[in-house]
């Protein structure tokens, strides 16, 4: 029979399930399935934004956006373009009623449970086609998945040793190739993004103050030591690399950040002799402040620019 049979709602970054329909098939066919969702939670930030797995009788299909995934299990005659207009109107819905702080701090699974009720709804008038309401829309739909069809995984790629990190480059049909780097889009600023940020450009500028300072001493003093002036300037060069990693999606951004991090602590343990223990405390605290604003502004997926 063709008709959808699940859906969730799962956060890109540590595919933490946020909501999910309730299901009470137990068949061996939906228990596999189940153990793809799972699968398929774990990478999604590494996955184009529009994606299909086809298993057997079933197919999974699910659109990310705004650092939220919304998926679903159908049967495999559904129609595709119904599939996408069902994950829009969940993805519209979610949208509306969560605000973005609420779903990046959630910390326990399906803390928006009560959108099951939303999503029972929609699945009842999806999989009863004859009364559908939104069928003057599915031109749109229709025309967006002939332009930019979903990216189609395999079984296989999905069971694979190296799981997905080959999809970074794959190529997405109808869209040329898909950069899970330097072309990413990250997860909208926040507040305290916007703190980290001018906190790592302050301790930077007063690292290159400090820095030309002593070089100027230096200059005077021949018995001073050169070495303080490289902490100084590897300081900057550290805290503006921070700057770097919180703008702009890198490969190993995380990585880099700890690394970066790093690097300050070094630098100021190096400048003991002259700093306070305040200064010490304010430089390393704000570079710990950075790395985790890093670590939280996730890469998010492409917005819809459809219309259902």
């Amino acid at each position: 029979m063709s008709m959808i049979l699940s859906a969730s709602v799962v956060r890109v970054r540590d595919g933490l399930p946020l909501s999910a329909s309730t299901d009470y098939d137990q068949s061996t066919g939906m228990q596999e399935c189940r153990k793809y969702f799972k699968m398929l939670s774990k990478k999604l930030s590494q996955l184009p934004d529009r994606c299909t797995l086809k298993t057997g009788q079933y197919n999974i299909n699910f659109i990310s956006s705004l650092g939220v995934s919304y998926m679903m299990l159908c049967a495999e005659n559904y129609p595709s373009v119904l599939a996408f207009c069902f994950l829009d109107e969940l993805q519209k819905e979610f949208i509306t009623t969560y605000n973005m702080m609420k779903t990046n701090t959630a910390v326990r699974p399906y803390c928006f449970i009560e959108f099951d009720n939303f999503i029972q709804r929609t699945k009842q008038r999806y999989n009863n086609t004859r009364s559908l309401s939104t069928k003057m829309n599915l031109a749109d739909m229709q025309t967006e998945i002939k332009l930019r069809p979903p990216y189609q995984i395999s079984v296989s790629e999905l069971g694979s040793a190296n799981g997905f990190a080959h999809l970074a480059v794959a190529e997405y049909a109808g869209t040329g190739k898909i950069s899970a780097a330097p072309h990413q889009r990250l997860e909208p600023v926040t507040l305290p993004g916007i703190v980290s940020f001018v906190l790592s450009l302050l301790c930077g500028a007063l690292n290159l103050i400090r820095g030309f300072h002593a070089i100027e001493s230096l200059l005077q003093n021949e018995g001073e030591d050169f070495s303080y002036v490289i902490a100084f300037f590897l300081g900057t060069a550290a805290c503006l690399y921070q700057c770097y990693l919180f703008v702009y999606y890198t490969g190993w951004r995380n990585a880099k950040s700890f690394l970066t991090f790093g690097l300050i602590c070094l630098c100021n343990m190096y400048l003991y002799e002259l700093r306070n223990l305040w200064q010490l405390f304010f430089h390393v605290t704000v570079g710990a402040f950075s790395t985790l604003q890093i670590r939280l502004r996730q890469p998010q997926g492409k917005s819809p620019d459809y219309n259902v």
